[in-house]
């Protein structure tokens, strides 16, 4: 599985994208570039670790990494791709190093997730480059995926629906938030999952906050919950997945928003197909959620990219008219927030050749679970 998620291929294709770029090369430290091009999931520490792809004739890649780490990084996937490992001893400058071999870039892309004090040190060790980001050229190729990463995508969405069908039995008035968030995060490692990145539960007002932290707030006969979930799988890909509870019955003027709600949901998601653009998927949302007076009650973009990241390009929102192609995977998840309770719906989808396919495949129904 992991050569076709990350394919000896990626190398030139990362270089090719950088001379697109007008880029001489990337310098890729730990995070979600290098995994992507070399299938390096290597710790970010204070010791430099630096894919350097110089772009297309311009040179052959190489892997400067701490000593320490050679053997974990040719254990890795990187191991296989051919390129040059090199293992800086504790009283080398790996700046220098990576400076020697590269000459005098005019320009280099740096991992958009570069921690500073490397940025400063490559500055320093190559003054007379122009620092630019490396997903100037990498963007492109990652936002558009393989059939083997829509097939890691999709077994994270089986894996959070999985989760989503057990949310109903840890809902229960006088349990608190936390509690809740705690059964779903184990739930959320149980059923796969490598890392648990985020267990949202929002309930009462705290439903109006899209972005809440799980607090000792306790659940009461008719609160409205939301769920928002995810993690990363082994594979390194993402899940992300929100649906609302009702815990007995819900407020009577919560049924009429969420019905607008699940039309929206459901309207971006039938509005998405090769060719349109990413903007044109948020008015679908936005439009009918406006028409019902609750546009000032929907507060953020309507979804994002996600792979390798929980989010990333490309971004579903007004303003972004790039036009949509299959493989371009991401979140249609509209919300309507109006303060003393929230609601929103989320699925990850994936363009297809004709339309698109949903990679959450539980019900959008509003579940309403005994108090």
């Amino acid at each position: 599985m992991s050569d076709e998620l990350y394919p000896a291929a990626r190398v030139a294709a990362a270089a090719a994208a950088a001379e697109r770029a007008g880029l001489d090369a990337l310098l890729l430290t730990p995070g979600p570039d290098l995994r992507y091009v070399s299938g390096y999931d290597a710790h970010a520490l204070e010791r430099l670790t630096c894919l350097v792809v110089p772009a297309s004739g311009s040179g052959d890649p190489f892997l400067v990494v701490p000593r320490l780490e050679v053997p974990a990084a040719e254990a890795s996937p990187a191991g296989k791709l051919g390129i040059e490992i090199i293992g800086w001893e504790e009283t080398d400058d790996p700046y220098a190093l990576v400076a020697g071999r590269l000459g005098a870039p005019a320009e280099v892309g740096l991992a958009d997730r570069m921690w500073a004090l490397m940025v400063l040190r490559f500055a320093a060790a190559l003054p007379g480059a122009r620092q630019r980001l490396a997903s100037t050229a990498l963007s492109p190729l990652r936002s558009v995926k393989s059939p083997a990463e829509v097939a890691a995508l999709r077994a994270a969405g089986r894996a959070i629906d999985r989760v989503h069908e057990r949310v109903p039995q840890w809902l229960r008035a006088g349990r608190t938030e936390e509690q809740v968030a705690a059964d779903i995060s184990d739930a959320i490692l149980a059923e796969g999952h490598a890392t648990v990145d985020f267990a949202i539960v929002a309930s009462g007002p705290n439903a109006a906050s899209p972005h809440h932290t799980a607090s000792d707030r306790v659940l009461h006969d008719g609160d409205v919950v939301v769920v928002d979930i995810g993690g990363t799988m082994p594979s390194g890909y993402c899940s992300d997945c929100t649906r609302t509870y009702a815990i007995g019955g819900p407020p009577p003027e919560f049924a009429a928003y969420y019905e607008v709600l699940r039309r929206a949901q459901e309207a971006a998601c039938d509005a998405v197909r090769p060719g349109v653009t990413a903007e044109s998927i948020d008015a679908a949302a936005r439009e009918p959620i406006t028409a019902a007076g609750y546009g000032k009650d929907f507060v953020h973009r309507t979804g994002h990219g996600i792979g390798l990241e929980t989010h990333e390009d490309p971004y579903i929102v007004a303003g972004n008219t790039e036009p949509l192609r299959p493989g371009h995977a991401f979140s249609v998840e509209p919300g309507i927030y109006p303060g003393a309770h929230g609601a929103r719906i989320e699925d990850i989808v994936v363009v297809t050749d004709t339309g698109c396919e949903r990679l959450n495949t539980i019900t959008r129904e509003l579940v309403v679970v005994p108090a």
